[in-house]
């Protein structure tokens, strides 16, 4: 050490403590009967009027008043939004729930079929779902993850069992599916979209079945 130099010591300083964090809140039961509720009664509403459907009526056909539908949606957008994605999450939610209680090709097969119901809802609601930031097409691209990966675990699950053919690509025969749709606007097309199911179906099949 240096003459006149003071040998310093390394000060610890206390450690600060953070306050705290609150817990996070659950949503009150009511508040989440209020949200379905009102999920309910706009997807009703958008599909009968469209673009000229009213968020007064929603909320008094919802038996709730506007604040409350403007405290859970704050704005027409994001109501529409809402009611797409809750149709999205059921469909999505419905291939676990079929994957738990039918064989795998059978469960593929019921939702392929629900699907196709999901397609009719939505046709009904495209002309509310247009009026939103982007058109219903950012909506339904941005749905397409949670879509596709239903169809794919049931069809791998399928395709485990040995009931569809093991070359089988899952995103072939997704856009085969939404090939089908093409034929939408078209009289009568759910009819012939349940049997092309079958076709799609039958034709993937491994060749000895």
């Amino acid at each position: 050490m240096l003459p006149g130099c003071r040998k310093f010591r390394k000060v610890r300083m206390p450690k600060k403590k953070l306050p705290p964090s609150e817990p996070v809140r659950k949503p009150r039961a009511d508040a989440i009967r209020n949200r379905e509720r009102i999920l309910e009664i706009a997807k009703e509403v958008f599909t009968r009027d469209g673009a000229a459907a009213s968020l007064d009526d929603i909320a008094r056909r919802s038996g709730i008043g506007n604040a409350t539908l403007y405290r859970h949606f704050p704005t027409r957008d994001e109501l529409i939004e809402a009611v797409y994605r809750s149709e999205v999450e059921k469909l999505a939610n419905a291939g676990a729930r079929l994957a738990a209680t039918l064989p795998p090709l059978e469960a593929l097969r019921a939702w392929m079929l629900l699907f196709i119901d999901h397609v009719a809802r939505k046709m009904l609601i495209v002309p509310a779902m247009d009026t939103v930031a982007g058109g219903s097409t950012r909506l339904i691209m941005g749905s397409r993850g949670l879509i596709r990966t239903a169809f794919a675990d049931l069809a791998l699950r399928a395709i485990a069992s040995g009931d569809l053919r093991r070359d089988i690509d899952p995103n072939d025969l997704i856009r085969a599916l939404v090939g089908i749709f093409h034929t939408g606007y078209e009289p009568g097309w759910e009819q012939t979209a349940r049997r092309l199911v079958d076709i799609l179906i039958a034709g993937s099949r491994p060749t000895s079945q």
